[in-house]
């Protein structure tokens, strides 16, 4: 994996005032689209598209502050077919207009050239099992909110809490197949994880396949499968958000493993009473490498 994100990020140079066939790329690396886009931006701490903007920009700052063409055609060169839109990505980038940077020599800010390296660390070994499951179902109640990559989502708090308590106790009694308990399911999730990007989040449960939903429930059908299932313990949420990140720089660089599209389960197995810690089981979806 280390080694296709690097021949991705050369070819990128190479193309770079191109449009980019990630999906080609990625399947003449031997990947795919999907994967290869949650792994550059789980390690780069960016998405592929942010850091293929942020590369042309530095590149065509120095076009700019040179001088020799005018930023039409500077901006053409650069994959934009107006000075307008040009200008907007610029300033995006380096807080001024092209204008402004000819006229002055700054600000720029420089995005270098990535390199991706897998660095050996005495870390605590990662509990996993993999799991070949049938196909299954989802139910529960479902609600679009915004990724946050970092601390408690309070999108997905007052989703649950707007749940009578009850309603808690229903769901269990519907679970009939592995992972047992409530889940907390994240569906539809952008193929980068863009931090704020929409994702679907279910709070439910796994019923079999042919287990009956009730009308006021909502469902997401699940194919057959591989997953691989982390175990986790500690401070709540920290120390699943710290295993989530984890599997991107540690366990799948160094397994024959690669995400396939699909929903991502957390199962708490057990939990303090005021939930500031937890052992849980995060469920991704995976398939041969």
């Amino acid at each position: 994996m280390i080694a296709a994100l690097n021949k991705l990020v050369d070819q990128l140079e190479e193309h770079l005032t191109e449009e980019f066939d990630v999906n080609g790329v990625a399947r003449a690396l031997g990947t795919t689209e999907y994967h290869l886009r949650r792994m550059f931006s789980s390690l780069a701490g960016m998405t592929l598209s942010e850091y293929v903007r942020r590369r042309r920009m530095t590149v065509a700052a120095a076009d700019v502050v040179r001088g020799e063409d005018d930023l039409l055609g500077i901006a053409v060169r650069h994959g934009y077919g107006s000075t307008e839109a040009f200008g907007r990505a610029f300033r995006a980038v380096h807080g001024a207009s092209p204008g402004d940077v000819r006229r002055d020599g700054g600000p720029l800010r420089t995005q270098p050239q990535l390199r991706f390296r897998l660095t050996v660390e005495g870390s605590t070994p990662m509990d996993t099992r993999i799991v070949d499951r049938p196909a299954f179902r989802l139910v529960g109640h479902a609600a679009r909110v915004p990724l946050i990559h970092h601390g408690v989502n309070p999108h997905i708090q007052q989703h649950i809490a707007g749940l009578p308590p009850q309603e808690h106790a229903r769901l269990k009694a519907l679970s009939d197949t592995e992972p047992g308990g409530l889940l907390q399911v994240s569906d539809d999730v952008d193929a980068e994880a863009t931090e704020g990007s929409e994702l679907t989040y279910l709070h439910g449960v796994a019923v079999s396949r042919d287990t009956p939903v009730p009308d006021d429930l909502d469902a997401i059908e699940v194919p057959a499968g591989q997953w691989a299932v982390f175990r986790t313990s500690g401070p709540h949420p920290q120390a699943l958000q710290a295993t989530w990140a984890a599997t991107a720089s540690e366990w799948f660089p160094s397994n024959p493993w690669r995400l396939r599209p699909g929903p991502s389960m957390v199962a708490i197995l057990d939990r303090a009473e005021d939930f500031s810690t937890a052992t849980c089981e995060l469920w991704l979806p995976i398939e041969p490498a």
